[in-house]
Protein backbone atom coordinates (compact mmCIF):
# COMPACT_ATOMS: atom_id res chain seq x y z
CA UNK A 1 0.00 0.00 0.00
CA UNK A 2 1.66 3.19 -1.22
CA UNK A 3 5.01 1.63 -2.05
CA UNK A 4 5.72 2.72 -5.62
CA UNK A 5 9.26 1.77 -6.67
CA UNK A 6 9.59 -1.03 -4.14
CA UNK A 7 11.48 -3.36 -3.74
CA UNK A 8 14.87 -2.22 -5.02
CA UNK A 9 14.91 -5.02 -7.60
CA UNK A 10 12.18 -3.16 -9.52
CA UNK A 11 12.98 0.37 -8.30
CA UNK A 12 13.01 2.52 -11.43
CA UNK A 13 14.42 5.44 -9.47
CA UNK A 14 17.78 3.80 -10.09
CA UNK A 15 19.29 4.77 -13.41
CA UNK A 16 19.77 1.15 -14.49
CA UNK A 17 16.41 -0.41 -13.50
CA UNK A 18 13.49 -0.59 -15.93
CA UNK A 19 9.81 -0.30 -15.07
CA UNK A 20 8.44 -3.70 -14.08
CA UNK A 21 4.94 -5.16 -13.92
CA UNK A 22 6.08 -6.79 -10.67
CA UNK A 23 6.17 -3.39 -8.95
CA UNK A 24 3.05 -3.24 -6.77
CA UNK A 25 1.86 0.29 -6.08
CA UNK A 26 -1.12 0.42 -3.72
CA UNK A 27 -3.76 -1.64 -2.05
CA UNK A 28 -7.14 -0.15 -1.16
CA UNK A 29 -9.85 -1.69 0.98
CA UNK A 30 -13.12 -0.39 2.38
CA UNK A 31 -16.74 -1.48 2.96
CA UNK A 32 -18.96 -0.94 -0.06
CA UNK A 33 -21.88 1.47 0.30
CA UNK A 34 -23.81 -0.71 -2.16
CA UNK A 35 -25.77 -3.29 -0.15
CA UNK A 36 -27.65 -4.72 -3.15
CA UNK A 37 -25.98 -8.07 -2.50
CA UNK A 38 -25.60 -7.58 1.25
CA UNK A 39 -22.47 -6.32 3.00
CA UNK A 40 -19.53 -6.27 0.59
CA UNK A 41 -15.90 -5.26 0.82
CA UNK A 42 -14.00 -3.47 -1.94
CA UNK A 43 -10.35 -4.45 -2.48
CA UNK A 44 -8.06 -3.03 -5.16
CA UNK A 45 -4.45 -3.94 -5.95
CA UNK A 46 -2.61 -1.59 -8.31
CA UNK A 47 0.73 -2.04 -10.05
CA UNK A 48 2.95 -0.69 -12.81
CA UNK A 49 1.29 -0.31 -16.23
CA UNK A 50 3.59 -2.70 -18.09
CA UNK A 51 3.47 -3.24 -21.04
CA UNK A 52 0.92 -0.39 -20.87
CA UNK A 53 -2.30 0.66 -19.18
CA UNK A 54 -4.92 -1.95 -19.94
CA UNK A 55 -2.39 -4.56 -21.08
CA UNK A 56 -0.93 -6.88 -18.45
CA UNK A 57 2.32 -8.85 -18.50
CA UNK A 58 1.62 -12.52 -19.31
CA UNK A 59 4.66 -13.58 -17.23
CA UNK A 60 3.11 -12.23 -14.02
CA UNK A 61 0.93 -13.85 -11.39
CA UNK A 62 -0.82 -11.60 -8.84
CA UNK A 63 -2.20 -12.81 -5.54
CA UNK A 64 -4.65 -11.02 -3.25
CA UNK A 65 -4.62 -12.81 0.09
CA UNK A 66 -7.40 -12.37 2.64
CA UNK A 67 -7.92 -13.31 6.27
CA UNK A 68 -11.13 -12.29 8.11
CA UNK A 69 -10.63 -11.74 11.82
CA UNK A 70 -12.22 -10.33 14.94
CA UNK A 71 -11.45 -6.80 16.11
CA UNK A 72 -8.51 -6.39 18.51
CA UNK A 73 -9.64 -5.99 22.12
CA UNK A 74 -7.44 -4.16 24.61
CA UNK A 75 -7.05 -4.64 28.34
CA UNK A 76 -7.20 -1.65 30.73
CA UNK A 77 -3.66 -2.34 32.00
CA UNK A 78 -1.97 -2.98 28.70
CA UNK A 79 1.82 -3.31 28.77
CA UNK A 80 3.47 -0.54 26.72
CA UNK A 81 7.01 -1.66 27.50
CA UNK A 82 9.42 -3.23 25.04
CA UNK A 83 8.44 -6.58 26.49
CA UNK A 84 4.80 -5.72 25.83
CA UNK A 85 5.61 -4.89 22.21
CA UNK A 86 7.43 -8.19 21.73
CA UNK A 87 4.53 -10.05 23.33
CA UNK A 88 2.14 -8.41 20.85
CA UNK A 89 4.41 -9.38 17.95
CA UNK A 90 4.58 -12.99 19.16
CA UNK A 91 0.78 -13.05 19.31
CA UNK A 92 0.54 -11.81 15.71
CA UNK A 93 3.05 -14.44 14.64
CA UNK A 94 1.10 -17.24 16.31
CA UNK A 95 -2.21 -16.03 14.86
CA UNK A 96 -1.01 -15.89 11.26
CA UNK A 97 0.89 -19.17 11.51
CA UNK A 98 -1.61 -21.26 13.46
CA UNK A 99 -5.06 -19.68 13.65
CA UNK A 100 -5.75 -17.70 10.50
CA UNK A 101 -5.60 -19.60 7.24
CA UNK A 102 -5.62 -16.97 4.48
CA UNK A 103 -7.38 -17.71 1.24
CA UNK A 104 -6.60 -15.99 -2.01
CA UNK A 105 -7.50 -14.68 -5.42
CA UNK A 106 -4.96 -15.37 -8.19
CA UNK A 107 -4.90 -13.46 -11.45
CA UNK A 108 -2.86 -13.95 -14.59
CA UNK A 109 -3.39 -13.18 -18.28
CA UNK A 110 -2.59 -15.12 -21.43
CA UNK A 111 -1.00 -13.77 -24.60
CA UNK A 112 -4.45 -12.75 -25.85
CA UNK A 113 -5.06 -10.67 -22.70
CA UNK A 114 -7.75 -13.00 -21.41
CA UNK A 115 -7.60 -12.94 -17.61
CA UNK A 116 -7.76 -16.10 -15.52
CA UNK A 117 -9.10 -15.40 -12.02
CA UNK A 118 -9.11 -18.15 -9.37
CA UNK A 119 -10.81 -17.97 -5.96
CA UNK A 120 -9.00 -20.52 -3.78
CA UNK A 121 -10.09 -22.06 -0.45
CA UNK A 122 -12.74 -19.46 0.39
CA UNK A 123 -15.45 -20.40 2.90
CA UNK A 124 -17.94 -19.63 0.11
CA UNK A 125 -16.27 -22.19 -2.15
CA UNK A 126 -13.45 -22.27 -4.70
CA UNK A 127 -14.00 -21.51 -8.38
CA UNK A 128 -12.27 -20.04 -11.41
CA UNK A 129 -13.23 -18.21 -14.57
CA UNK A 130 -11.67 -16.64 -17.65
CA UNK A 131 -12.84 -13.08 -18.27
CA UNK A 132 -12.17 -10.11 -20.52
CA UNK A 133 -9.88 -7.37 -19.29
CA UNK A 134 -10.78 -3.66 -19.08
CA UNK A 135 -14.44 -4.17 -18.33
CA UNK A 136 -16.58 -4.78 -15.26
CA UNK A 137 -17.61 -8.42 -14.91
CA UNK A 138 -20.01 -9.98 -12.43
CA UNK A 139 -19.19 -13.53 -11.31
CA UNK A 140 -21.42 -15.94 -9.43
CA UNK A 141 -19.79 -17.79 -6.53
CA UNK A 142 -20.73 -21.41 -5.68
CA UNK A 143 -23.04 -20.12 -2.93
CA UNK A 144 -24.82 -17.76 -5.31
CA UNK A 145 -23.10 -14.54 -4.19
CA UNK A 146 -22.33 -11.93 -6.85
CA UNK A 147 -18.70 -10.81 -7.06
CA UNK A 148 -17.73 -7.77 -9.13
CA UNK A 149 -14.36 -7.84 -10.89
CA UNK A 150 -12.34 -5.38 -12.92
CA UNK A 151 -8.88 -6.22 -14.30
CA UNK A 152 -7.19 -3.61 -16.48
CA UNK A 153 -5.94 -0.06 -16.80
CA UNK A 154 -6.88 2.87 -14.54
CA UNK A 155 -5.61 6.28 -13.50
CA UNK A 156 -2.93 6.18 -10.78
CA UNK A 157 -4.97 6.66 -7.61
CA UNK A 158 -1.99 7.69 -5.45
CA UNK A 159 -1.70 11.48 -5.19
CA UNK A 160 1.42 12.74 -3.45
CA UNK A 161 4.57 14.85 -3.66
CA UNK A 162 6.97 11.94 -4.08
CA UNK A 163 10.05 14.14 -4.70
CA UNK A 164 9.22 16.01 -1.48
CA UNK A 165 9.24 12.77 0.48
CA UNK A 166 12.58 11.81 -1.05
CA UNK A 167 14.02 15.21 -0.19
CA UNK A 168 12.90 14.64 3.40
CA UNK A 169 14.99 11.46 3.59
CA UNK A 170 17.86 12.77 1.38
CA UNK A 171 17.33 10.00 -1.16
CA UNK A 172 19.91 10.53 -3.87
CA UNK A 173 18.48 8.34 -6.70
CA UNK A 174 15.49 10.68 -7.05
CA UNK A 175 17.79 13.64 -7.79
CA UNK A 176 20.98 12.10 -9.20
CA UNK A 177 21.96 9.38 -11.65
CA UNK A 178 22.56 6.50 -9.24
CA UNK A 179 22.74 2.84 -10.30
CA UNK A 180 21.26 0.24 -7.97
CA UNK A 181 24.73 -1.17 -7.29
CA UNK A 182 25.74 2.02 -5.43
CA UNK A 183 24.10 1.01 -2.16
CA UNK A 184 25.97 3.70 -0.22
CA UNK A 185 24.43 6.44 -2.39
CA UNK A 186 20.77 5.82 -1.57
CA UNK A 187 19.72 7.47 1.67
CA UNK A 188 22.73 9.68 2.26
CA UNK A 189 24.14 10.20 5.75
CA UNK A 190 22.34 13.52 6.12
CA UNK A 191 19.61 14.04 8.74
CA UNK A 192 16.06 13.30 7.68
CA UNK A 193 14.11 16.54 7.79
CA UNK A 194 10.86 18.26 6.85
CA UNK A 195 12.70 21.59 6.63
CA UNK A 196 15.65 22.48 4.43
CA UNK A 197 19.00 22.35 6.22
CA UNK A 198 21.29 25.37 5.97
CA UNK A 199 24.05 24.56 3.48
CA UNK A 200 22.57 21.23 2.33
CA UNK A 201 23.27 21.94 -1.34
CA UNK A 202 22.91 18.26 -2.18
CA UNK A 203 19.12 18.43 -1.65
CA UNK A 204 17.91 21.96 -1.01
CA UNK A 205 15.71 23.30 -3.81
CA UNK A 206 17.61 24.96 -6.66
CA UNK A 207 15.79 27.83 -8.43
CA UNK A 208 18.08 27.35 -11.43
CA UNK A 209 16.66 23.82 -11.93
CA UNK A 210 12.93 23.89 -11.05
CA UNK A 211 12.43 20.40 -12.56
CA UNK A 212 15.23 18.86 -10.50
CA UNK A 213 13.88 15.70 -8.89
CA UNK A 214 10.72 15.93 -11.02
CA UNK A 215 12.09 13.96 -13.97
CA UNK A 216 15.39 15.83 -14.31
CA UNK A 217 18.44 14.38 -12.57
CA UNK A 218 21.98 15.65 -12.07
CA UNK A 219 25.18 13.66 -12.11
CA UNK A 220 26.21 12.58 -8.64
CA UNK A 221 28.90 15.00 -7.42
CA UNK A 222 32.34 13.78 -6.38
CA UNK A 223 32.30 15.94 -3.24
CA UNK A 224 31.58 14.25 0.13
CA UNK A 225 27.93 13.17 0.22
CA UNK A 226 27.40 14.58 3.70
CA UNK A 227 26.25 17.71 5.52
CA UNK A 228 28.13 19.56 8.25
CA UNK A 229 25.69 22.35 9.21
CA UNK A 230 23.98 22.98 12.52
CA UNK A 231 20.69 24.76 11.74
CA UNK A 232 17.61 24.81 9.57
CA UNK A 233 17.58 27.17 6.60
CA UNK A 234 15.51 30.37 6.85
CA UNK A 235 14.64 33.05 4.31
CA UNK A 236 14.99 36.82 4.84
CA UNK A 237 11.61 36.93 6.61
CA UNK A 238 12.63 34.19 9.04
CA UNK A 239 10.56 31.45 7.42
CA UNK A 240 11.73 27.86 7.26
CA UNK A 241 11.81 26.24 3.82
CA UNK A 242 9.51 23.23 3.38
CA UNK A 243 11.03 20.24 1.55
CA UNK A 244 7.52 19.51 0.24
CA UNK A 245 5.84 21.42 -2.59
CA UNK A 246 2.37 19.88 -2.38
CA UNK A 247 2.42 18.98 -6.09
CA UNK A 248 1.08 15.65 -7.34
CA UNK A 249 3.99 13.69 -8.79
CA UNK A 250 1.61 11.00 -10.07
CA UNK A 251 -0.68 13.35 -12.00
CA UNK A 252 -1.37 12.11 -15.53
CA UNK A 253 0.06 8.65 -14.88
CA UNK A 254 -1.69 5.33 -15.34
CA UNK A 255 -1.57 1.97 -13.60
CA UNK A 256 -3.00 -1.49 -14.02
CA UNK A 257 -5.32 -2.83 -11.35
CA UNK A 258 -7.25 -5.78 -9.99
CA UNK A 259 -10.42 -4.50 -8.32
CA UNK A 260 -12.91 -6.71 -6.49
CA UNK A 261 -16.19 -6.16 -4.67
CA UNK A 262 -16.89 -9.28 -2.63
CA UNK A 263 -19.86 -10.10 -0.35
CA UNK A 264 -18.78 -10.63 3.24
CA UNK A 265 -20.74 -13.88 3.36
CA UNK A 266 -18.37 -15.31 0.74
CA UNK A 267 -15.35 -14.42 2.89
CA UNK A 268 -16.64 -15.78 6.19
CA UNK A 269 -19.40 -18.04 7.44
CA UNK A 270 -19.71 -15.81 10.51
CA UNK A 271 -19.90 -12.22 9.20
CA UNK A 272 -21.44 -11.01 12.46
CA UNK A 273 -18.24 -12.06 14.28
CA UNK A 274 -15.49 -11.52 11.72
CA UNK A 275 -15.83 -7.77 11.19
CA UNK A 276 -12.22 -7.24 10.10
CA UNK A 277 -11.00 -8.21 6.63
CA UNK A 278 -7.22 -8.30 6.38
CA UNK A 279 -5.92 -8.18 2.82
CA UNK A 280 -2.50 -7.95 1.21
CA UNK A 281 -1.12 -8.38 -2.29
CA UNK A 282 1.79 -10.20 -3.87
CA UNK A 283 3.44 -10.13 -7.29
CA UNK A 284 5.12 -13.26 -8.67
CA UNK A 285 7.06 -13.51 -11.92
CA UNK A 286 7.49 -16.66 -13.98
CA UNK A 287 10.99 -18.07 -13.39
CA UNK A 288 11.35 -19.15 -17.02
CA UNK A 289 10.87 -15.52 -18.13
CA UNK A 290 14.27 -14.52 -16.76
CA UNK A 291 12.89 -11.25 -15.36
CA UNK A 292 13.79 -9.41 -12.14
CA UNK A 293 17.21 -11.01 -12.10
CA UNK A 294 18.21 -9.41 -8.78
CA UNK A 295 15.78 -11.72 -7.01
CA UNK A 296 16.96 -15.35 -7.16
CA UNK A 297 14.65 -18.08 -8.42
CA UNK A 298 15.38 -20.11 -5.27
CA UNK A 299 15.90 -17.70 -2.36
CA UNK A 300 18.15 -18.61 0.55
CA UNK A 301 17.27 -18.15 4.19
CA UNK A 302 19.16 -14.85 4.35
CA UNK A 303 17.25 -13.52 1.35
CA UNK A 304 13.85 -14.44 2.76
CA UNK A 305 13.97 -15.39 6.49
CA UNK A 306 10.61 -17.16 6.21
CA UNK A 307 11.27 -18.76 2.82
CA UNK A 308 11.80 -22.34 4.04
CA UNK A 309 8.38 -22.38 5.70
CA UNK A 310 6.65 -20.69 2.80
CA UNK A 311 8.35 -22.75 0.10
CA UNK A 312 6.97 -25.89 1.68
CA UNK A 313 3.44 -24.53 1.22
CA UNK A 314 3.76 -23.75 -2.49
CA UNK A 315 1.56 -25.63 -4.92
CA UNK A 316 2.71 -26.65 -8.40
CA UNK A 317 1.59 -23.38 -10.01
CA UNK A 318 3.48 -21.18 -7.54
CA UNK A 319 6.63 -23.29 -7.80
CA UNK A 320 6.96 -22.03 -11.39
CA UNK A 321 7.10 -18.41 -10.11
CA UNK A 322 9.17 -16.37 -7.69
CA UNK A 323 7.89 -13.74 -5.26
CA UNK A 324 8.96 -10.16 -6.04
CA UNK A 325 6.81 -7.64 -4.16
CA UNK A 326 4.26 -7.56 -1.36
CA UNK A 327 1.89 -4.74 -0.47
CA UNK A 328 -0.30 -4.28 2.57
CA UNK A 329 0.01 -1.22 4.78
CA UNK A 330 0.88 2.24 3.51
CA UNK A 331 4.61 2.99 3.83
CA UNK A 332 5.40 -0.22 5.73
CA UNK A 333 7.63 -1.18 2.79
CA UNK A 334 8.66 2.14 1.24
CA UNK A 335 9.47 4.02 4.47
CA UNK A 336 10.05 1.38 7.14
CA UNK A 337 11.45 -1.59 5.20
CA UNK A 338 13.69 0.68 3.08
CA UNK A 339 12.71 -1.17 -0.12
CA UNK A 340 14.97 -4.12 0.65
CA UNK A 341 14.28 -7.17 -1.53
CA UNK A 342 14.50 -9.48 1.48
CA UNK A 343 11.82 -7.60 3.41
CA UNK A 344 8.88 -8.38 1.10
CA UNK A 345 7.00 -10.45 3.67
CA UNK A 346 3.41 -9.24 3.70
CA UNK A 347 1.60 -10.50 6.80
CA UNK A 348 4.77 -12.35 7.85
CA UNK A 349 6.53 -9.09 8.69
CA UNK A 350 6.56 -9.79 12.43
CA UNK A 351 10.21 -10.69 11.71
CA UNK A 352 10.81 -6.98 11.07
CA UNK A 353 9.47 -5.59 14.36
CA UNK A 354 12.95 -4.94 15.83
CA UNK A 355 14.01 -3.21 12.62
CA UNK A 356 10.88 -1.04 12.62
CA UNK A 357 11.68 0.22 16.13
CA UNK A 358 15.21 1.18 15.09
CA UNK A 359 14.03 2.67 11.80
CA UNK A 360 11.38 4.81 13.50
CA UNK A 361 14.09 6.01 15.88
CA UNK A 362 16.22 7.02 12.91
CA UNK A 363 13.33 8.79 11.19
CA UNK A 364 12.27 10.46 14.43
CA UNK A 365 15.62 12.18 14.94
CA UNK A 366 15.00 13.86 11.58
CA UNK A 367 11.27 14.56 11.60
CA UNK A 368 10.92 15.26 15.34
CA UNK A 369 13.15 18.39 15.51
CA UNK A 370 11.62 19.61 12.23
CA UNK A 371 8.16 19.47 13.77
CA UNK A 372 9.28 21.09 17.02
CA UNK A 373 11.01 23.94 15.16
CA UNK A 374 7.59 24.97 13.80
CA UNK A 375 6.11 25.07 17.29
CA UNK A 376 4.18 21.85 16.69
CA UNK A 377 4.26 19.03 19.27
CA UNK A 378 5.92 15.73 18.39
CA UNK A 379 5.55 12.29 19.97
CA UNK A 380 9.24 11.54 19.39
CA UNK A 381 11.69 12.21 22.21
CA UNK A 382 14.60 14.12 20.61
CA UNK A 383 15.98 15.81 23.76
CA UNK A 384 14.84 19.23 22.49
CA UNK A 385 17.37 19.16 19.67
CA UNK A 386 17.25 22.48 17.77
CA UNK A 387 18.00 20.78 14.45
CA UNK A 388 17.54 17.38 12.82
CA UNK A 389 20.16 14.77 13.71
CA UNK A 390 21.53 11.84 11.72
CA UNK A 391 21.41 8.92 14.14
CA UNK A 392 21.05 5.19 13.64
CA UNK A 393 20.59 2.41 16.16
CA UNK A 394 22.15 -1.02 16.45
CA UNK A 395 20.12 -2.03 19.50
CA UNK A 396 16.34 -2.02 19.90
CA UNK A 397 16.62 -1.24 23.62
CA UNK A 398 18.32 2.06 22.78
CA UNK A 399 15.77 3.16 20.19
CA UNK A 400 12.61 2.02 21.97
CA UNK A 401 12.42 4.76 24.67
CA UNK A 402 12.53 7.38 21.91
CA UNK A 403 9.63 5.89 19.97
CA UNK A 404 7.59 4.32 22.78
CA UNK A 405 4.98 7.09 22.86
CA UNK A 406 4.80 7.17 19.05
CA UNK A 407 4.23 3.41 18.81
CA UNK A 408 1.48 3.16 21.42
CA UNK A 409 -0.39 6.47 21.05
CA UNK A 410 -3.92 6.33 19.67
CA UNK A 411 -4.31 8.15 16.36
CA UNK A 412 -7.16 10.62 16.62
CA UNK A 413 -9.58 10.95 13.71
CA UNK A 414 -10.74 14.38 12.41
CA UNK A 415 -14.37 13.73 13.45
CA UNK A 416 -16.77 10.83 14.08
CA UNK A 417 -17.75 10.22 10.44
CA UNK A 418 -15.38 7.21 10.25
CA UNK A 419 -17.62 5.40 12.79
CA UNK A 420 -21.14 5.73 11.30
CA UNK A 421 -22.67 3.16 13.67
CA UNK A 422 -21.25 4.92 16.75
CA UNK A 423 -19.82 1.65 18.05
CA UNK A 424 -17.17 1.30 20.75
CA UNK A 425 -14.29 0.86 18.29
CA UNK A 426 -10.84 1.72 19.71
CA UNK A 427 -8.68 4.14 17.79
CA UNK A 428 -5.79 2.47 16.05
CA UNK A 429 -2.13 2.78 17.03
CA UNK A 430 1.04 2.54 14.92
CA UNK A 431 2.12 -0.72 16.56
CA UNK A 432 -1.11 -2.35 15.34
CA UNK A 433 -1.06 -0.71 11.93
CA UNK A 434 2.34 -1.88 10.70
CA UNK A 435 2.53 -5.35 12.26
CA UNK A 436 1.27 -7.34 10.45
CA UNK A 437 1.75 -5.65 7.07
CA UNK A 438 -1.86 -5.91 5.89
CA UNK A 439 -4.64 -3.53 4.94
CA UNK A 440 -6.99 -4.15 7.86
CA UNK A 441 -10.54 -3.22 6.81
CA UNK A 442 -13.03 -2.64 9.61
CA UNK A 443 -16.49 -3.38 8.21
CA UNK A 444 -18.21 -1.27 10.88
CA UNK A 445 -16.37 1.87 9.74
CA UNK A 446 -16.15 3.80 6.49
CA UNK A 447 -12.82 2.07 5.85
CA UNK A 448 -10.87 5.32 5.89
CA UNK A 449 -7.20 4.92 6.89
CA UNK A 450 -6.15 3.43 9.29
CA UNK A 451 -9.41 1.40 9.39
CA UNK A 452 -8.77 0.32 5.79
CA UNK A 453 -7.86 2.64 2.96
CA UNK A 454 -10.23 4.61 0.76
CA UNK A 455 -8.94 6.08 -2.54
CA UNK A 456 -9.58 9.64 -1.34
CA UNK A 457 -7.44 9.24 1.80
CA UNK A 458 -4.33 11.44 1.75
CA UNK A 459 -2.41 8.58 3.27
CA UNK A 460 1.08 10.03 2.65
CA UNK A 461 0.35 13.00 4.91
CA UNK A 462 -1.47 10.78 7.39
CA UNK A 463 1.73 8.72 7.70
CA UNK A 464 3.64 11.88 8.68
CA UNK A 465 1.02 12.55 11.37
CA UNK A 466 2.32 9.50 13.27
CA UNK A 467 5.19 11.70 14.47
CA UNK A 468 2.81 14.25 16.03
CA UNK A 469 1.80 14.19 19.68
CA UNK A 470 -1.86 13.16 19.56
CA UNK A 471 -2.45 14.58 23.05
CA UNK A 472 -1.66 18.14 21.84
CA UNK A 473 -4.09 20.67 20.36
CA UNK A 474 -4.10 23.34 17.65
CA UNK A 475 -6.55 26.21 18.20
CA UNK A 476 -8.61 24.03 20.50
CA UNK A 477 -8.63 21.06 18.09
CA UNK A 478 -6.89 17.87 19.21
CA UNK A 479 -4.22 16.76 16.77
CA UNK A 480 -5.53 14.12 14.39
CA UNK A 481 -4.43 12.17 11.31
CA UNK A 482 -5.54 14.95 8.96
CA UNK A 483 -4.26 17.94 10.94
CA UNK A 484 -1.35 18.37 8.48
CA UNK A 485 -3.91 18.76 5.68
CA UNK A 486 -5.37 21.76 7.53
CA UNK A 487 -4.38 24.96 5.73
CA UNK A 488 -4.84 26.96 8.96
CA UNK A 489 -1.95 25.04 10.52
CA UNK A 490 0.47 26.05 7.79
CA UNK A 491 -0.82 29.63 7.81
CA UNK A 492 0.05 29.80 11.52
CA UNK A 493 3.66 28.54 11.37
CA UNK A 494 6.81 30.21 9.93
CA UNK A 495 7.25 28.19 6.76
CA UNK A 496 7.31 28.56 2.96
CA UNK A 497 5.53 27.39 0.94
CA UNK A 498 2.44 27.56 3.14
CA UNK A 499 0.83 24.46 1.76
CA UNK A 500 0.06 20.95 3.03
CA UNK A 501 2.90 18.58 2.11
CA UNK A 502 0.82 16.61 -0.39
CA UNK A 503 -2.13 17.45 -2.70
CA UNK A 504 -5.55 17.07 -1.12
CA UNK A 505 -7.21 15.54 -4.19
CA UNK A 506 -6.35 13.15 -6.97
CA UNK A 507 -5.72 14.40 -10.51
CA UNK A 508 -8.93 12.63 -11.60
CA UNK A 509 -12.07 12.41 -9.48
CA UNK A 510 -12.79 8.97 -8.10
CA UNK A 511 -15.98 7.21 -9.18
CA UNK A 512 -18.95 6.83 -6.81
CA UNK A 513 -19.50 3.22 -7.89
CA UNK A 514 -17.48 0.17 -8.91
CA UNK A 515 -14.65 0.14 -10.02
CA UNK A 516 -14.19 3.42 -8.05
CA UNK A 517 -10.75 4.30 -9.50
CA UNK A 518 -10.92 6.66 -12.48
CA UNK A 519 -10.42 5.51 -16.07
CA UNK A 520 -6.88 5.82 -17.49
CA UNK A 521 -5.63 8.87 -19.33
Amino acid sequence: MADHNDPNAVNTIFSDVDVSAADLYDIFGFPSADHTHGESVVMALTFAAVPKAGELDADMLYRMRMAPDTRIQRTPKEDHSLEGLLTYVDGVKDKYESILHPFEVRVSVDVNQKASIRFINFPGGSFSQTIDTNQVTELTAPGGQTIKVYIGGRDDAFFNDLPGFFRSINYAPQFYHVPHTMTDARELKIPKTLLELEGNDLFNSDPAFPDWGHGFKKDLPVTPLTWSGDRFKKDAEGNYQFVYSGKDAQAGKNINAIILEVPLTYLTATPEVHRIVNVWGESWVRKAAGKVEDIPDHPLLLEHPWSFVEQAKLDEELKAYKLVDTDGQAFADAALSERENSRQMGANNFWLAPHFVKRLGHLGWGFGPSISALGVATAFDHDNSPVSVYKTYDLVVEAFPRVQKLLFQELNMPDDSWNPKKLNIPLRRPVEIFIPNVCSIDMDTTGTWPFGRRPEDQVATRFLSLFLDMTASFKGIRYHVDIMNNQALWDAVPIQPKTPPNPLQNDKAFLPDFPYIAAPW
